[in-house]
C-alpha cells in the first residue's frame, strides 16, 4: 500500500490576488488545478490512499473533491478550518486518517516535479539489504539561501542560511564546511516510528523544526536527485511558466500516459 498527505491548508499569501477568493490549492495551472495535478501524480504511481488538509477556503476544496467525487480514489480531508497547525501539527492532526502500517509520502500543492514518487516512496521502505530510514526527504543541487546539511551517508545534521551564516543543527560539534548541502524539494516520506514521535511536539509547528530536533536520535536522510526538474509555484505572475514547465514534463518519454495528456 502506497499513501500520501497533500499539504493545501496554506493561506496562498505569495499567490494574491488570486488566493484572496480561492485557496492555492485550487488555483489553475493549464488546464487543472494545482490540487488535481498533485492527486494525478499520485495516482500514477499507485498512490491508494490520499489526505489533504484543508484551512483556507477549506469548503472549496471539500466541495471540489465532492463535485469530482474524489476522482474515483480514496481521499480524506484533514479539517483545520479551526486552526492552522503548520506543516508538522498537519500532519500529526491527520494520522488517525492513515493506515497505521504503511509510511506516508508528503507532498506540498504548489510543488510541480518530474520524480518518479514510486520509486522514492519505495526507497523510503528500504530493501536491497537497506534498513528503512525514519524519513526520507527529496533534495537537489538547486540554488537558494537555506539550505539541508548532511554526512557524507546523507543523514541530515542540520540546516543553514547561507545568506545570513546561521546554522541549526542538534548535534555540539558541527563543521559545516564538510558537510553536503541541498535544498529540500517540498516531498518527503516518512515512518510510522517518526511519525509517533510527533506526538513530544506542540500543537503548531514546522516539519523542518522537528527533523531538526530529531536527527541526532532519528534516521532521517536525504534522497539526491542530480537532475532533478522542480518549480515551486510561488506567484501569480509565474503561472504561465509553470504551465509551460507541466508541458515540458508531459512530452518526457518517461512520465506517466495519465500525464501526458491531461484531462480538460
Amino acid at each position: 500500500m502506497m499513501q500520501a498527505m497533500i499539504f493545501a491548508a496554506g493561506l496562498g499569501t505569495r499567490l494574491r490576488p488570486l488566493t484572496d477568493t480561492m485557496p492555492k490549492a485550487l488555483v489553475r495551472v493549464g488546464s487543472q488545478p494545482l490540487l488535481k495535478h498533485v492527486i494525478d501524480r499520485l495516482a500514477a504511481a499507485g498512490c491508494s490512499r490520499i489526505v489533504v488538509n484543508v484551512h483556507h477556503f477549506a469548503s472549496q476544496i471539500t466541495g471540489y473533491l465532492a463535485d469530482n467525487a474524489c476522482f474515483g480514489l480514496d481521499i480524506r480531508v484533514s479539517d483545520e478550518s479551526a486552526r492552522l497547525l503548520d506543516t508538522g501539527g498537519g500532519i500529526r492532526h491527520a494520522l488517525p486518517l492513515f493506515d497505521s502500517t504503511c509510511p506516508v509520502l508528503v507532498h506540498n500543492v504548489d510543488i510541480l516535479s518530474d520524480v518518479d514518487l514510486r520509486a522514492f516512496y519505495d526507497a523510503a521502505k528500504g530493501g536491497d539489504g537497506n534498513a528503512a530510514p525514519d524519513a526520507l526527504l527529496l533534495v537537489s543541487e538547486r540554488v537558494t539561501t537555506r539550505y539541508l546539511l548532511f554526512d557524507d551517508s546523507m543523514r541530515l545534521v542540520g540546516w543553514t542560511n547561507v545568506k545570513t551564516g546561521e546554522v541549526r543543527t542538534p548535534f555540539e560539534r558541527l563543521d559545516v564546511s564538510r558537510c553536503r548541502r541541498y535544498a529540500f524539494a517540498g516531498i518527503h516520506v516518512m515512518s510510522q516510528r517518526l511519525l509517533a514521535m510527533t506526538a513530544s511536539m506542540p500543537d503548531v509547528f514546522p516539519i523542518i523544526d522537528f527533523y531538526l530536533s530529531s536527527c541526532a536520535s532519528a534516521d532521517i536522510r536525504g534522497w539526491l536527485k542530480s537532475d532533478l526538474r522542480l518549480m515551486d509555484v510561488g506567484k501569480a505572475d509565474t503561472l504561465a511558466e509553470a504551465e509551460a514547465f507541466l508541458q515540458s514534463l508531459s512530452a518526457e518519454p518517461h512520465m506517466p500516459r495519465s500525464l501526458r495528456t491531461p484531462a480538460p
